[in-house]
């Protein structure tokens, strides 16, 4: 892949989606593997751009107070400690199986972005059940970052909202969480395969000064739930064309 135009677009990629607060690593592994890089590569430097886009977005974050440490930790701990799993067997299974695992959580991804709605009514947890909710969780989106290169913040979100902990804290304790998986993650793919040095580090800088800038230009005519659904419909129409490349 171009160098410059792989920049270009990792940094009008993050600068919109940053505006809207959303995260644009999930969308730039496919578009990479389509572009000849190799997809073990891609889903390493995926990863490398998640862990920059957030590096940006969580300081905010920890400064304003909305990172709840108390439930946020133990997942950061546990997400941080599986990750190196799901990167371990990212790299013992079949290549198609793995195009096909991340096209199913293109399309569960596009679906929570579409549909989900913060519910008015949260669960009445019970310490033992948000700690076994954590665990899963943490669990669940370490696994994922290894194996896929994704952070996983679209699904722990939910869980969060279920609990009943506030928008904001949600949404800072969601970024921690991401970040820390996804840095595991990267840190375990980049020591088993190989990794295009000057590529990665290209485009991490075009990521970070676009979700720098991105998230703080003041959003005027962007609207953040047009956008989200379009990036949805993009995540469908690119998981339809994994599938089917599969397939066919």
């Amino acid at each position: 892949m171009n160098l410059a135009v792989a920049a270009a677009a990792v940094f009008v990629g993050f600068g919109v989606m940053s505006m809207a607060g959303l995260g644009a690593a999930i969308l730039f592994i496919p578009i990479f593997y389509y572009s000849g890089v190799p997809l073990a590569e891609a889903i390493s430097v995926g990863l490398l751009l998640n862990v920059v886009a957030l590096g940006v977005a969580t300081p905010r974050y920890v400064r304003a107070r909305t990172v709840n440490v108390g439930l946020g930790l133990p997942i950061l701990i546990l997400a941080a400690a599986v990750a190196p799993l799901g990167a371990h067997v990212s790299s013992t299974i079949n290549r198609n199986l793995l195009l096909v695992l991340f096209a199913g959580f293109l399309l569960a991804s596009g679906a929570l972005m579409l549909f989900y709605r913060r519910p008015r009514r949260t669960w009445a947890v019970s310490r033992p059940v948000e700690i076994g909710s954590g665990v899963a969780v943490g669990g669940g989106v370490g696994f994922l970052a290894g194996l896929l290169g994704v952070g996983g913040g679209t699904f722990v979100l939910p869980v969060f909202h279920g609990m009943g902990l506030d928008p904001k804290q949600a949404t800072g304790t969601t970024a921690l969480i991401a970040l820390a998986s996804s840095l595991s993650g990267f840190i375990a793919r980049v020591s088993i395969g190989s990794l295009d040095a000057t590529f990665a580090v290209v485009t991490a800088v075009a990521a970070g000064v676009g979700a720098a800038l991105g998230s703080r230009a003041a959003i005027k005519r962007l609207s953040p739930v047009a956008l989200k659904r379009t990036v949805a419909i993009i995540l469908w129409v690119v998981a339809i064309k994994i599938i089917w490349d599969v397939i066919a």
